[in-house]
């Protein structure tokens, strides 16, 4: 079962092409249980590029079982949930820190 602030590895189709990498959950139970698909997010390897106020440098990248020092971006993608397995979750603060990036990012308030 999926839960938001996992860790999943997927084909994400960025905006140059289809690269595998590591995404994040954004998506909850309420969502996921009449829905067959999860909104993920795609982190970055390119710190330096992540500067924007929607952009979250991931203290705690290692725990949450990925390979390099990352950063969350509010870049979504809709994938199967049938088609991805969490690999890692992220650390409390770095959810935290990602939730209020995609209030910022998408509207929700």
């Amino acid at each position: 079962m999926l839960r938001p602030g996992d860790v999943v590895t997927v084909d994400f189709v960025g905006a140059i092409g289809t690269k595998r990498r590591p995404a994040v959950v954004v998506t909850t139970q309420l969502y996921h249980s009449p829905h067959p698909d999860v909104v993920l997010a795609g982190p970055t390897t390119q710190l330096t590029a992540a500067s924007t106020p929607t952009d979250h440098v991931l203290q705690d990248w290692f725990r949450a079982e990925l390979h390099s020092p990352s950063a969350f971006r509010a870049y979504l993608g809709t994938y199967a949930a049938s088609s991805v397995t969490a690999s890692g979750h992220l650390s409390d603060r770095d959810w935290q820190a990602v939730q209020t990036r995609l209030t910022a990012a998408i509207a929700l308030n």
